[in-house]
């Protein structure tokens, strides 16, 4: 009906003008429609797999290859082979991404609690919610609330009681909360009682329990809080309590003989399970270090005052004490320091990364243990002579670029790791090379943890890093890096204030998308350079609150901690417009948008007045579509308020929409971005999840599919794929673009639907079918047709389809031989066929009662430059005529082996003619099977002992000819010919032998009153 489609094409354009949800009145359906049609597509991960934080481990001592650990953003891993490889247990079962505790019940290593949330508090610290339990050692998680505690830094289980559980909360960093303190469970966690609170502002921060006699228990009380420009880690509330009845009444030791005196900060104590009268203590205070007590707790000695103990003490300061020898202590701090002296010495420990957090020690073998630090866990089972491999993709990406290389590369900096890029494909490799895992094709950029990693938009491996201060230039393929920092003088330990430009701790730095010689970087001040940072301009006044009393000491009271995340009143994003490259939005850290219309020569403030105040903007975009319009992402998690705040304007700033309204009220928001090709349709990355919008922000609907709870802290559009940078889980890529384009401005399909396919590259990038079945069908076929008809593929496709979502793959390939069971051979197995060529295809799904076409292209591959059609077109008939050629042979094979067992079966009780002719039917068989397939073969290195056979040389040649992209050689045609002579041979001795010993084998079993043979047994 073109009256139908014309009103619909009518309806879609003013959507696009004027705001998708007239679309939706228009069609009459809703968007949240929409959400269960895009069900099949999926997250790839594409690493890089390197561990990143986690401050909690754990181990079994009844399972000496089973050990846990929590990813800081990544949710608990677990391994069964000690530490060789790891496996996320969690995922899509727990409402937040950090784990801050772990603890195995001593008696069932079945059960598996973790609390969530980090007490380690540095500048980028996730908040939980709560505790978990598993009793089926990590498959299934049940919650058992105290969700509003925020952080949990430890969980204790009663060595003798399993239902008996103490855990300590810390609570909220960012603002006072009365859910501090610590909790006892006498039920497994199906209930909690507080059992000790001292303070809204102290929380606990750790708990040790006396083995030997359980009712002694040791607990450490820590007054900190957090602000986006301070951290204070210290007060009067700060203490230490022992309890000698399981935590029923508590006693204050704090001011026991050989304490510090106050201001006290941070507190660790251990109790050592050789002896319960022996108790170390790490505490931060004036004349900090470890001390230690030999009458449990009654008095104290300083032993240690170094400063390795005890340094940075928000973030290290954990104490072990070896299970059997009670001079024996593990201070984790930068290094995991060990002393055999009961304190008064200390040694490093080397480990894989530095940034100490957690250690578990088998009390049955202290030699085995596991620790947990900023780079993941380790497992050692020497004492920590040696440690296991920190290789799984829990890394912590700050923010993301991408790069306009094909495949394009996904750029960020690591926390406590280094600026890396990864491919969104893996790279192409020889069949003939053992598969080497894609995570690890990742590239070091810089030597950064922090900042922004800005890919030049036209030259390949040049990247613009920002670091602590300065900003590096980094050319990856001529091995060059020059600091071009617009200011690059040199703080470390000053305040904010004293500061003369600001540099945040992750510092923006962007090219223009209108000028790709354009490149910005932000302090408090805009910078431009149109040099590659040989030279900079400031082309902006202080573009924040610039507030004083922000700029201030941070890490006090004990100890000053002025290291760069606190500084504030920065540019926190930058937003040039690709439309008009005097048009430039900014975003600070201290919530202020501004805006230039000409490049910087005048600014207007456009924050909007319903933000509030200390709003981190935390992403900004301007819309690729429209001039004057941008929209941005702001968040106050730092002070204490965990909504989204989203808005969005369409006049230059002068107005802002709030469109954040549909989110979840608790998931603030990380990043943004417009789709390129569909005004309107957004993508946002929150603390936990992906989210689109169709219209603008007005309504919102989930996208994180099979992605784990993980914050989301980068997110770009890059043609069919959606790329992310997540702060716990490194990478992911999201293909299907296509598709949700489609149902975003087509809605939900009505009845069955073959979904638009994305185009593919030339033996680089697969095409996904995508499949929407309105009932089920049954005996459907998927075929790829080349533009002539011809059919290229025929994709598997199981006997009935169910109604709803399906996914099909076709890897760009012809059909390729058919083998049989089996089979070993020299070459690789034939069974994929020669790549298509770059052209039109058609995709043609039918059914009983359904045929769709899909039209697509191959597109040539951007990397291997001119390549000569006719070259490629004889490579392909010739590969596609020696692959019929191994089919022949492979046919024959089975042919054989099928005539082979009729023959025994109806050979079986007969008389010695049927018998005899058996036999020499079966004898003339053997030597053109022979010929054939070497038959002796039956593992992958017989073929050394037995000479390879016709099928594995015309599989040699096939594979030479499915991987390369030249025409073929004169040698190779010349041996097809000599090869196909021999299959010609052997398809004679075939024919003949079916015509005479088959016949007169046939003759017998008549005579002997038995049916004859077909004659194909196919």
């Amino acid at each position: 009906m073109p009256e139908l489609r014309y009103l619909k094409s009518l309806c879609l354009g003013i959507a696009l003008l004027g705001g998708a949800s007239e679309l939706a009145s228009a069609e009459g359906w809703d968007y949240a429609d929409v959400r269960d049609a895009y069900a099949m597509l999926e997250w790839r991960n594409v690493g890089p797999a390197r561990g990143g934080r986690s401050i909690a481990a754990a181990g079994s001592t009844q399972r000496p290859n089973e050990y846990f650990f929590g990813a800081t953003g990544g949710g608990l891993w677990k391994t069964t082979d000690g530490g060789g490889s790891w496996f996320p247990v969690t995922d899509g079962q727990i409402g937040s991404a950090s784990v801050g505790a772990v603890a195995i019940d001593p008696k069932d290593p079945d059960v598996l609690y973790i609390g969530m949330g980090e007490g380690e508090l540095r500048g980028n610290v996730l908040q939980g919610d709560g505790v978990y339990k598993s009793v089926d050692g990590g498959g299934e998680w049940q919650h058992l609330g105290l969700a509003e505690t925020r952080t949990i830094t430890s969980i204790t289980v009663h060595p003798n009681d399993s239902s008996l559980i103490y855990v300590t909360a810390l609570g909220d960093p960012f603002s006072a909360s009365e859910a501090r303190g610590v909790y006892r469970s006498r039920n497994g966690g199906e209930t909690w009682e507080r059992i000790l609170f001292t303070s809204d502002k102290a929380g606990a921060i750790d708990l040790s329990l006396d083995p030997a006699n359980p009712d002694v228990l040791y607990a450490t009380l820590w007054e900190v809080y957090r602000k986006p420009w301070k951290l204070w880690s210290g007060g009067s509330a700060s203490a230490i309590f022992k309890s000698l009845d399981g935590g029923d009444s508590w006693t204050d030791i704090t001011g026991n003989p050989g304490l510090p005196r106050g201001p006290l900060g941070k507190m660790t104590i251990a109790v050592s399970p050789a002896d319960g009268k022996r108790v170390y203590a790490n505490i931060e205070a004036e004349k900090g270090g470890l001390y230690r007590s030999d009458d449990a707790g009654e008095s104290w000695q300083h032993i240690n005052g170094s400063r390795k103990l005890w340094q940075r003490s928000f973030y290290f300061m954990g104490l072990k004490a070896d299970p059997v020898d009670r001079d024996t202590i593990y201070v984790l701090s930068f290094k995991l320091e060990k002393s055999v002296d009961g304190g008064a010495s200390f040694n490093d420990v080397p480990t894989r990364h530095a940034d100490v957090h957690d250690l578990w020690i088998d009390p049955a073998d202290p030699q085995r243990m596991i620790v947990a630090d900023d780079g993941g866990a380790s497992v050692s089972v020497n004492g920590g002579y040696s440690w296991t491999e920190q290789d799984f993709p829990t890394a912590q990406i700050y923010r993301l670029s991408t790069t306009n290389e094909f495949p394009y590369r996904l750029c960020g900096t690591q926390q406590d790791n280094t600026a890396v890029c990864v491919p969104s494909r893996p790279a192409k490799r020889l069949r003939s090379v053992r598969h080497v895992d894609s995570f690890n094709d990742h590239e070091t950029v810089a030597t950064s943890e922090n900042g922004f990693v800005a890919a030049h938009p036209e030259e390949a491996g040049v990247f613009f890093v920002s670091t602590s201060n300065r900003i590096l230039r980094v050319d990856t393929q001529r091995q060059q890096w020059t600091n071009v920092s617009p200011y690059p003088y040199a703080v470390m330990g000053q305040t904010a204030a004293s500061m003369r430009e600001r540099w945040n701790w992750i510092t923006p730095v962007v090219f223009s998308p209108a000028d790709n010689s354009t490149l910005y970087v932000g302090s408090q001040h805009l910078w431009r350079s149109r040099d590659s940072g040989q030279s900079w301009k400031k082309i902006s006044p202080d573009l924040t609150r610039n507030d004083k009393s922000t700029q201030g000491e941070t890490g006090g009271p004990v100890r000053l901690d002025q290291d760069g995340p606190e500084v504030y009143g920065t540019i926190y994003a930058i937003a040039p417009s690709a439309r008009d490259g005097q048009l430039v939005w900014t975003g600070s850290d201290d919530g202020r948008v501004q805006l230039t219309h000409n490049g910087g020569s005048s600014w207007e403030d456009v924050s909007p007045t319903e933000l509030p105040e200390h709003s981190r903007i935390a992403d900004l975009v301007a819309s690729p579509h429209r001039d004057g319009s941008a929209y941005f992402a702001a968040k106050r998690y730092e002070m204490g308020d965990r909504q989204p705040y989203v808005f969005r304007t369409d006049d230059f700033g002068r107005s802002w929409q709030r469109i954040d309204g549909a989110l979840p009220s608790d998931e603030f928001v990380h990043s943004i971005a417009e789709d390129p090709e569909v005004p309107g349709l957004l993508y946002l990355g929150t603390e936990h999840a992906v989210h689109i919008s169709p219209d603008h922000g007005e309504s919102w609907l989930p996208l994180s599919l099979n992605l784990p709870r993980t914050p989301v802290m980068g997110i770009s559009v890059k043609g069919n794929e959606l790329a992310i940078a997540t702060h716990g889980r490194s990478f992911f890529v999201l293909e299907g673009l296509r598709t949700l384009r489609h149902l975003v401005t087509e809605g939900p399909p009505g009845g069955s639907l073959l979904y638009p396919p994305a185009d593919g590259y030339f033996a680089a990038i697969p095409v996904s079918l995508h499949l929407h079945l309105a009932e089920a069908v049954a005996q459907p076929e998927l075929k790829i047709l080349a533009s002539d008809g011809t059919v290229v593929r025929r994709l598997p496709v199981p006997d009935t389809l169910d109604p709803g979502d399906h996914r099909f793959d076709w890897n760009l390939r012809h059909d390729g031989p058919e083998g049989f069971p089996g089979m070993v051979l020299e070459a690789p197995l034939p069974y994929r066929g020669p790549n298509a060529l770059p052209g039109r295809y058609r995709a043609v799904f039918t059914s009983a009662t359904y045929e769709f076409t899909r039209e697509f292209a191959v597109l040539p591959d951007p990397r291997q430059g001119e390549l000569s059609m006719a070259g490629l077109e004889q490579q392909l008939t010739l590969a596609l005529e020696v692959g019929e050629a191994v089919a022949t042979a492979n046919a024959m094979v089975r042919e054989i082996r099928r005539l082979r067992n009729a023959v025994d079966a109806v050979t079986q009780g007969g008389g010695t003619d049927v018998v005899a002719a058996s036999a020499r039917l079966l004898d003339s068989l053997a030597p053109i099977e022979e010929v054939l397939y070497q038959v002796r073969n039956e593992s992958p290195k017989d073929k050394i002992a037995y000479p390879i056979q016709l099928n594995d040389r015309l599989s040699m040649l096939y594979g030479d000819l499915t991987l390369g992209t030249g025409k073929p050689t004169a040698p190779q045609r010349q041996v097809f010919s000599e090869l196909m002579l021999e299959l010609e041979s052997a398809r004679t001795a075939y024919a003949k032998t079916m015509a005479t010993e088959l016949a007169e084998f046939n003759t017998v079993l008549e005579a002997a009153g038995r049916a004859a043979l077909p004659v194909s047994p196919d």
